[in-house]
């Protein structure tokens, strides 16, 4: 069981490796578009709505923590405990989705859309490529996070039901220790995409 565990551990090592070249190479992107888009990209951002994008870094905060709770709960195959913290992560990645859905509503409405899609009416037409660009990053970026979120809570789901079914004891809780670092991996993505788009200066 314990060579079962390491192995799997580095599989899951190796898979969270790939996923930070991916979300990497959008980072790398990002600084070349700002590099020609300075003064767009500063400009764009403030139509982004900082109250909700900390308000979802909190909520992700907290799910970190009910995370490393479910863990530790399996570890002593405490499966109520830990079918309650996977709850409450569970939750918080709702709550998450749920703040994403009414700021892409927002921009949405207001014609922030990537690419070709852009027709904010308020920006002059010389700059509106720039934050075409700028919209067409914040909306693949994130949207790719909130894809994310989403495998998160079907993986969450599952290893909750299992828990129910009282399958995790201290021998075995490697499914949820796995899931947790796929969901801390998901919440540290964030922890550097706040800023980028929220805090630009």
């Amino acid at each position: 069981m314990e060579q079962q565990f390491d192995t799997s551990k580095i599989g899951m090592w190796l898979f969270l490796a790939t996923e930070i070249l991916l979300f990497g190479g959008l980072f790398v992107g990002f600084g070349m578009m700002q590099a020609r888009y300075p003064r767009e990209f500063i400009e764009a951002h403030t139509y982004l709505q900082r109250s909700l994008g900390a308000t979802n870094t909190i909520v992700l905060l907290i799910s970190s923590f009910t995370m490393v709770m479910a863990v530790d709960a399996a570890k002593k195959g405490k499966n109520q405990k830990v079918v309650m913290f996977l709850g409450l992560t569970i939750l918080c990645a709702c709550i998450f989705l749920g703040i994403k859905y009414f700021e892409y509503s927002h921009k949405f409405a207001e014609g922030l859309l990537p690419g070709m899609f852009y027709k904010h009416e308020g920006d002059a037409l010389p700059g509106s490529r720039g934050y075409a660009t700028f919209f067409s990053f914040y909306f693949m970026m994130t949207g790719l996070h909130g894809i994310h979120i989403l495998a998160g809570i079907a993986v969450l789901v599952w290893i909750l039901i299992r828990a129910k079914r009282g399958e995790f004891n201290e021998a075995y809780y490697t499914p949820v220790d796995l899931v947790g670092l796929y969901w801390h991996l998901v919440d540290l993505i964030w922890i550097y995409l706040f800023p980028l788009y929220y805090l630009i200066s």
